[in-house]
């Protein structure tokens, strides 16, 4: 299993601030909920970091 594997599971992201002034990633799928918990300078690290793989994606598409 990878980044590569594909899977037939559905999900559901939700992406916003906290009231303790972090940025939550919460993903739910059937009876799973995980809320992952970023500062913002963590966050905006992830950002970059999805930015980037969306161009490699599109350069490689």
């Amino acid at each position: 299993m990878g980044i590569n594997t594909e899977r037939d599971i559905e999900a559901n992201l939700q992406i916003g601030p906290t009231d303790a002034g972090m940025v939550r990633l919460f993903i739910a799928a059937d009876d799973i909920e995980i809320p992952m918990d970023f500062s913002p300078e963590e966050a905006e690290e992830i950002a970059g970091e999805i930015l980037a793989a969306a161009k490699a994606a599109a350069a490689a598409g």
